[in-house]
């Protein structure tokens, strides 16, 4: 029972990040010749944006927007007043906008293997960086979100069982 209702609720949740982004339209200024960008554009119209592109480059709207050239990447986006450099992963951009940080924008910098638009086989740790300040660099922001595939996942431990064994001589304490 508890796990149909956690699914019906990540239904829920789901449906709603969605519906956002599919109300919401992302800028995209890129390169008309990028594959890797329409590839993100692609990921992000898979995860319901709408997404509108400018094939005009983007070193003048990264500078406006107040991204450093050490957040650079090949493409930047705008949506809803915020500024995405690079290739974001959706769940982070709907995440930025469900919290509603004060802030510039996120940011790839680079173009990491396995991000999305960068699949090759390859991947390769990397980290969404959150720029709080206009013009900022790299070294100053945060880290929103980190992705290592290669990092070791945390073993949980199974629950003590507080039920005497079998011959109810020993008793298992948490």
């Amino acid at each position: 029972m508890k796990l149909r209702i956690g699914a019906i609720l990540a239904a829920g949740l789901l449906g709603v990040a969605a519906q956002a982004a599919a109300t919401t339209t992302v800028d995209v200024y890129k390169s008309p010749t990028c594959g890797c960008c329409a590839k993100w554009v692609d990921h992000m119209r898979d995860h319901g944006f709408t997404v509108k592109t400018h094939d005009v480059g983007n070193k003048d709207i990264r500078k406006k927007s107040g991204i450093s050239e050490s957040l650079g990447s090949c493409h930047t986006a705008l949506i809803n007043g915020y500024a995405i450099e690079g290739h974001v992963p959706a769940p982070d951009i709907i995440r930025l906008l469900k919290e509603k940080p004060k802030a510039v924008g996120l940011s790839v910098p680079d173009m990491p293997h396995g991000t999305p638009g960068m699949e090759s086989g390859r991947v390769d740790p990397y980290n969404v960086l959150l720029i709080t300040e206009r013009d900022q660099a790299r070294k100053d922001t945060t880290i929103y979100h980190r992705y290592d595939p290669h990092a070791k996942k945390a073993v949980e431990a199974e629950p003590a069982n507080p039920e005497p064994e079998q011959n109810g001589s020993v008793m298992r304490l948490k």
